[in-house]
């Protein structure tokens, strides 16, 4: 099973492909989606949109897993998160994808077995699990390929929130 994993973001959206088989899970690939903070919000949404798009024409992911947002204080930048973020859901529910939902409390606790595990503890096991060379950079395609192990390593008929 081909599984997405998205970290939603405006300025930078990490994506981890990975396949998940019987006894091995892969990264197929991972990296980022970025937009130029010069361009307007609206050019950057439709950059995000092609984007993923084109990232789920090329790999024909079976289920997509995002991760919710966590507001912190700047809820300035949370709002425009927020819309690059439904600009994902759409992209994803146009080409007709299952969609799942992980806090970054689940997205810990499935990878570290401690929900306050810190960012270089996902980090390891992100390149742990999937037998990688290096811990993927930049952090945003890390966390992509988190979100992607969270929901393989979740009973897949139960987990997250079907949003389809």
């Amino acid at each position: 099973m081909v599984i997405l994993g998205i970290d939603p973001g405006l300025a930078i959206v990490g994506f981890g492909v990975i396949e998940k088989g019987k006894y091995k899970t892969e990264a197929i690939d991972y990296g980022v989606i970025r937009t130029p903070k010069e361009d307007s919000l609206p050019i950057r949404l439709q950059k995000i949109y092609d984007g993923m798009c084109q990232l789920i024409d090329t790999y024909k992911p079976e289920q997509v897993a995002i991760e919710e947002l966590f507001f912190n204080t700047n809820i300035t930048t949370g709002i425009t998160v927020a819309e690059a973020r439904g600009v994902i859901l759409l992209a994803c529910i146009h080409k007709g994808l299952k969609l799942y939902e992980y806090t970054p409390l689940q997205i810990k606790q499935a990878l570290t077995s401690n929900g306050r595990a810190d960012k270089q503890q996902v980090q390891f096991m992100v390149k742990a699990i999937l037998n990688l060379k290096a811990i993927p950079r930049p952090d945003d395609a890390a966390d992509g390929l988190a979100v992607a192990l969270c929901h393989s390593q979740t009973n897949l008929m139960l987990s997250g929130t079907d949003i389809k």
